[in-house]
């Protein structure tokens, strides 16, 4: 064994500086689901930035220090509140943030978001078969990066209504862009600081997975905060 260690030493050098960097750097998260239609298809693959919020001991979840805070309209990867896998959501409420959401109207310290008809379109939702979308632009008067697409779907059966709620100190709530069809914070609960990840930041590459895998080159280096 110690003869393979020694015989092997730069490969193992590199496996470990490679885990250090993508635990404690950047890393690259493949999108497995719907839930941030239209802005990230499954097939994408975007680059975090690890650094963008907290300093993380190598090869663990320990927080070391902070390094910036999560704004509005931030697409971050975190762990579930209610079974530790990893999600891809939006910064919707900061803390201190009184949110509640009417007949999907997102409604922020008292102020209403506003939303603006893009277009409309299909897609395929498990048992229930091909049903229509709604896109449209939100821009959250609250304050945010920049307006950004979100996807609604009339047909389904979602939570569009949540009473008005005070996210605490050091918590986040997260939803999914695709509003109907989304496993976010309507139902895992509000994120704490310490389950954040990193900022999502550009897709890196994106291949059709539902269909042919021909590689969608147009969404290569996509910057997921520029209108596109």
């Amino acid at each position: 064994m110690q003869g393979w260690i020694r015989a092997n030493k730069g490969f193992l050098l590199f496996l470990t500086l490679f885990g250090i960097f993508r635990t404690a750097v950047a890393d690259w998260n493949p999108i497995p689901s719907a839930s941030m239609h239209p802005n990230l298809l499954e097939g994408d693959v975007v680059l975090v930035n690890r650094l963008a919020y907290n300093v993380k001991l190598p090869l663990t979840d320990i927080v070391l220090g902070h390094t910036g805070e999560p704004q509005r309209g931030d697409i971050v990867t975190f762990s579930s509140p209610q079974d530790g896998t990893r999600l891809i959501k939006r910064v919707i409420a900061l803390p201190g943030d009184r949110v509640e959401m009417r007949d999907e109207q997102l409604i922020i310290n008292g102020q209403p978001s506003s939303y603006a008809l893009l277009g409309d379109g299909r897609e395929t939702v498990g048992a229930a078969g091909t049903l229509r979308t709604v896109q449209l632009r939100e821009t959250m008067a609250a304050g945010a990066a920049a307006p950004h697409a979100i996807q609604l779907l009339p047909q389904v059966n979602a939570r569009r209504n949540f009473a008005p709620i005070t996210v605490p100190p050091g918590q986040y709530m997260m939803l999914g862009d695709n509003r109907d069809n989304s496993a976010d914070s309507r139902y895992i609960g509000l994120v704490p600081r310490a389950l954040l990840i990193g900022r999502a930041v550009r897709v890196l590459a994106s291949a059709d997975i539902q269909g042919n895998w021909h590689p969608r080159t147009e969404r290569f280096g996509m910057d997921l905060y520029s209108p596109h």
